[in-house]
């Protein structure tokens, strides 16, 4: 079975150090128990940049980044991370996006340089048409999450989050395809913190392969299901979620909303969904008393017009 190591999150650390922003930490109430770890503030809004930057380094490193570049299919964050660090690596990027993809995010993606195409009405159809432009012109393929590179990668936030918190016993992390989780999972492991993984009640990739032992297709009903619609979690985390020290959480929509307006309403912090989604899973948390609580907010890509008419 797919597995992450340590090994593999060292690695990453090692090869994006000065290349992405080491993540800030600030505290999350008064008592100095729960902390809020900002990595929202990260290149291109999300975590995504370090996974992006570990994949394209790992392979330019081993001599199999073709003079085709990098593509991938995702109007979302992975895809702005993979266009920006192909930009600064100096590497082509071609993002295939479905016809329906909103025109700021094609413009934000042709602001780092990317080459845009639109297939499809739905992000299966531009996955299938990016699969073949790499299959025909050899450009490398990435992918949003299903990679031990991208996940390696997104698990180095957690080596940052434990040398500015010491004694930390709990970290909560959100969960769409599972490759954030894995890799947070693998190196939190080895510094001894329990991880708890939060999934929408509508969008349950992870608990649904959990039940079946096996990834399978979920359904997806979620108002974070632009950052968290995975319809299948990734083998690396569902191994990652049958270890110890790992609990799996589901929180329903109106926790989500009501944990990023207070974000807004108290912190002045504008986060996706799917960061909020880790934040409304604390207070379902009934054996961390006395714990040392970080909560990953992990994206920012967001319109926060509904959150300033709100406050």
């Amino acid at each position: 079975m797919e597995h992450l190591t340590y090994g593999e999150v060292e690695a990453a650390g090692r090869r994006i150090a000065g290349r992405v922003r080491p993540v800030v930490v600030a505290p999350g109430d008064d008592g100095g128990r729960v902390w809020l770890a900002l990595e929202y503030l990260q290149h291109t809004g999300s975590f995504k940049a370090r996974g992006a930057q570990n994949f394209l380094l790992a392979h330019t490193e081993a001599g199999t980044l073709p003079a085709a570049g990098v593509t991938i299919a995702s109007g979302g964050n992975a895809g702005l991370a993979c266009a920006w660090a192909a930009r600064e690596l100096g590497v082509r990027a071609t993002v295939f996006l479905p016809e329906t993809a909103p025109a700021v995010k094609v413009a934000r993606l042709r602001s780092y340089g990317a080459e845009v195409r639109l297939a499809g009405r739905e992000y299966a159809e531009a996955l299938a048409a990016c699969e073949e432009f790499a299959a025909d012109g050899g450009a490398l393929a990435s992918h949003a999450y299903d990679h031990p590179l991208i996940a390696a990668g997104a698990g180095t936030v957690l080596d940052e989050i434990v040398s500015r918190l010491p004694g930390l016993d709990t970290v909560v992390v959100s969960v769409g395809g599972g490759g954030l989780f894995a890799g947070v999972a693998a190196a939190a492991r080895e510094h001894g913190v329990r991880v708890v993984a939060v999934e929408p009640t509508g969008s349950r990739a992870l608990g649904a392969a959990l039940a079946a032992g096996y990834p399978v297709d979920v359904p997806v009903d979620s108002v974070a299901a632009d950052s968290l619609g995975a319809r299948r979690a990734t083998a690396l985390a569902v191994h990652a979620a049958r270890q110890d020290g790992v609990r799996t959480v589901l929180v329903p929509d109106d926790a989500i909303v009501r944990a990023r307006q207070a974000l807004w309403d108290e912190r002045r912090i504008a986060v996706e969904h799917a960061a909020a989604t880790a934040l409304a899973a604390v207070t379902e948390l009934d054996d961390v008393a006395g714990e040392r609580i970080a909560v990953l907010l992990c994206g920012a890509n967001t319109d926060p017009s509904d959150l300033v008419a709100a406050g």
